[in-house]
């Protein structure tokens, strides 16, 4: 029997839910670093290695949990993921010392991975062409508010309890979300094929996905623009605090800059897609979006550092990412429906791997403002440049 068909009102509830779990719980406890270091006795890049660990896990697990999903169905893994996440987030409450809360941390990150990989394969399940990008625009919008709030509602409980309050949060979301999902979640996958969790298999349908021009071509051009994304988070806290001059509190509302521009540009392409195909701001927003990277190196050479300087180049940046997502990441799932789950799990992989290329590549750079003017610069190009190369010709 055929799945029940949900509507567009629940895959957006749905989603927004599950893909927002990853970044909430990556900065959601931000705040309460120095104060973990301080409970441990640890040194800052030992407990930076918790969110080191949190992002190794979230990226790789999901090359599992998307293929898994094909295999045995979107709502059995997606409760077992998010019953690993609950158990992750326990761990990192009763945590006895650093290393515990290290690794509470990479448990945590490998049951978030199905936030996003199984959300995508949702969409893929119920909608495609112009319906799948208004759901993935603005299951988009909701996923930035979540992480432009968090460091502001951790900084806030931080003030009126201690470090494990946050933690305990995570266990209170895991929970309901695994309530949500078992509650409000019919299974979406139309032919689930257990086969197709063989490693051989696995291995198979990521090397068809990678070779398929249907899939590499918007994937590699989303992922890289949005792993410029994550790159940048690498280098403001030194751009904004060291050479701007900002203190730190002023440096977390200061941000709500970047993911604000991200929100304006998804409602200007939800205004937008009631006049055009979402294709036909692909183009636009890649060009919008090396614009804001050639700004920022136009920026770094010629400017003082300032917040404005800075956060300006950001904010064009972060806004011409939502043009062209929700098509890139519709065209990429588009052709391979008994593929939904490695197709979008490969998608967020070429993100995360994008922006830890990019991380590591301001690292070896070294001066975050000579960073800042070379490398999201470089891969907004890149980005543009592979959809130039591989574009569908109408």
């Amino acid at each position: 029997m055929h799945p029940p068909r949900l509507s567009e009102r629940h895959v957006v509830i749905l989603g927004s839910i599950l893909i927002a779990l990853g970044p909430i719980s990556m900065s959601l406890y931000t705040p309460a670093m120095p104060a973990i270091a301080t409970a441990f006795g640890a040194s800052t890049s030992a407990v930076k290695a918790t969110l080191t660990f949190y992002f190794a896990g979230f990226a790789f697990a999901q090359l599992v949990c998307g293929p898994l999903s094909d295999a045995f169905g979107r709502r059995p893994v997606a409760i077992g993921f998010l019953a690993i996440y609950v158990l992750g987030s326990l761990g990192a409450v009763l945590a006895p010392s650093v290393e515990i809360l290290t690794l509470a941390r990479l448990v945590q990150g490998i049951g978030a991975a199905a936030g996003t990989s199984i959300s995508r394969a949702i969409v893929r399940d119920n909608f495609t062409g112009e319906a799948s990008a208004r759901v993935m625009n603005t299951v988009g919008i909701f996923l930035a508010i979540g992480p432009a709030l968090s460091p502001t509602l951790g900084s806030l409980m931080m003030l009126v309890a201690d470090w494990h309050a946050i933690f305990w949060l995570m266990v209170v979301y895991g929970v309901a979300l695994v309530a949500t999902v078992l509650v409000f979640f019919p299974e979406t996958n139309a032919n689930p094929d257990p086969a197709r969790a063989k490693p051989l298999e696995l291995a198979r349908a990521y090397g068809q996905l990678i070779t398929d021009r249907r899939f590499a071509t918007p994937a590699l051009a989303m992922g890289i623009g949005v792993g410029g994304l994550y790159a940048l988070g690498t280098m403001l806290p030194f751009l904004v605090i060291e050479l701007a001059h900002l203190t730190p509190q002023q440096f977390g509302f200061g941000m709500l800059a970047q993911s604000l521009s991200y929100i304006g540009g998804g409602i200007a392409t939800k205004l937008m897609m009631r006049h055009m195909r979402a294709q036909k701001l692909v183009l636009p927003g890649l060009i919008l979006c090396a614009t804001g990277g050639l700004a920022m190196t136009a920026s770094a050479l010629w400017l003082t550092p300032s917040y404005l300087s800075v956060m300006g180049p950001v904010a064009i940046f972060a806004f011409a990412l939502a043009l062209f997502m929700p098509d890139l990441s519709t065209r990429a799932l588009a052709a391979f429906p008994d593929k939904a789950g490695a197709a979008a799990a490969l998608m967020g992989f070429i993100q995360m791997g994008s922006g830890f290329a990019g991380s590591g590549a301001a690292a070896l750079i070294g001066t975050p403002l000579t960073a800042f003017a070379i490398v999201v610069p470089a891969m907004t190009i890149a980005a543009l440049g592979i959809q130039l190369a591989g574009r569908p010709r109408d």
